[in-house]
């Protein structure tokens, strides 16, 4: 899945294939670093570490639509 990103006046395209949207159901900013928790569905959540200038940049909002954008080489699972 490919995602555009629109920016003031820019158009970006990011080489990362895996994007969610959802929706901005909890922010909880830090001395350097903000937790944010997208709803990707009732009862499916999703949490990011993003630093504090990047979530006031961003302009999260409670309720707000974002996206999970997940660049990765290594993905882990684990079970009980």
């Amino acid at each position: 899945m490919n995602f555009t990103v629109r920016t003031i006046g820019e158009t970006m395209k990011l080489s990362a294939r895996n994007t969610i949207k959802g929706k901005v159901k909890k922010i909880i900013p830090g001395v350097v670093s903000t937790e944010v928790v997208l709803e990707i569905t009732p009862g499916i959540e999703l949490t990011a570490i993003i630093t504090k200038d990047s979530a006031q940049a961003l302009g999260l909002t409670v309720g707000k639509e974002a996206y999970a954008v997940i660049k990765s080489t290594d993905v882990m699972v684990g079970v009980d």
